[in-house]
């Protein structure tokens, strides 16, 4: 009776003692896993982005970096075109998007409740790009451009690109909405599209490619931060570590060409040279603060609205500015 009892004893400290060792790693494998925001009971936000390209190096930087995790937020990046990333934002689905133009156009059109918060560009990168045999934009009259999406961003701009051409966009050139405009480039489905870096050097070294107009020397807000208004009123807290997080990712690609580079080309799947190369076209175009100024703002809207819409209806730049302050960014 008293051998089975020490066995028994035996086998209790023996469960007890595995189940002590499993809450210890499992505490030690919830501490490595800052991603999950379990550890660090880390806010969950969600943010539009654009595709892999440029433009949006800042968003991708600063998840990659860790700056929103610095700012305890748990960060969920989602690939929308323009328009459909609009419809996320005002039904609540998402807490932000990056892009501006179409933010500003939904707010005079519908007078969707929506504010931008800061701005990462102040050109818009786009090329007018056409398949090999055709050398001018007067040559692509009749023919296919493809777009990501109708009414978009680079919808827009291949309009203003082609008109400068001496194009009718309306008339002259048919639009298909294609996923891979790049793609539908090379096979020959299309004969014309804008394309945003690094594509662009792909498809001018790869496959040779005709550049044919670009807009890097318009002015323009492109990319920043845009949420809703409620959002903003309700959780100006958690906007304002967004704007931190962004703020960080800002100053480390102004500063670190190299490291960003790297970033880039990782993200987009190039080579290194082609995301020196892109980083070094776009630098000139990134903000250093997020902040245009009110002659900036001012000649943006003149330029874009068809209707008055006063500039604090769309932009609203109090809390980038503390934001700034707090990093000593100037």
């Amino acid at each position: 009776m008293k051998k089975i009892m020490r066995l028994s004893e035996v086998k209790m400290n023996r469960t007890r003692f595995a189940l002590l060792l499993g809450t210890l790693l499992y505490c030690l494998l919830v501490s490595a896993l800052p991603d999950t925001g379990l550890a660090q009971g880390l806010s969950k936000v969600a943010i539009i982005r654009p595709s892999p390209s440029v433009p949006g190096i800042n968003l991708h930087v600063a998840q990659q970096r860790g700056f929103f995790r610095e700012e305890g937020l748990d960060l969920q990046l989602v690939q929308l075109s323009d328009i459909p990333a609009i419809k996320a934002l005002t039904a609540g689905e998402v807490q932000a998007v990056s892009i501006v133009g179409s933010v500003v156009r939904a707010i005079e059109r519908d007078d969707a409740p929506l504010k931008v918060l800061s701005i990462d560009l102040k050109r818009p990168l786009f090329w007018l790009v056409a398949r090999p045999e055709y050398k001018s934009i007067a040559d692509l009259k009749g023919k296919v451009l493809g777009v990501a999406s109708r009414g978009g961003g680079p919808h827009l701009v291949a309009a203003r690109l082609l008109r400068k051409g001496g194009l009718d966009p309306e008339k002259d050139i048919a639009v298909i909405v294609t996923k891979d405009t790049l793609q539908s480039l090379v096979s020959g489905d299309i004969q014309a599209t804008v394309l945003l870096l690094p594509s662009v050097i792909l498809a001018r070294d790869n496959f040779k490619m005709n550049i044919l107009a670009s807009s890097v020397e318009e002015f323009s807000l492109e990319r920043g931060l845009a949420v809703r208004e409620d959002l903003l009123r309700e959780k100006r807290d958690l906007i304002k570590r967004m704007l931190r997080a962004l703020a960080k990712a800002r100053r480390y690609v102004l500063e670190n060409e190299r490291g960003s580079s790297e970033l880039l080309a990782d993200w987009t799947k190039v080579e290194l040279p082609v995301a020196l190369e892109s980083y070094r076209l776009a630098r000139p175009s990134f903000t250093t603060d997020g902040i245009p100024t009110e002659e900036e703002v001012w000649e943006y809207l003149k330029g874009r609205l068809s209707k008055p819409v006063p500039a604090d209806r769309i932009f609203d730049f109090s809390l980038q500015r503390e934001v700034n302050r707090e990093l000593g960014v100037r």
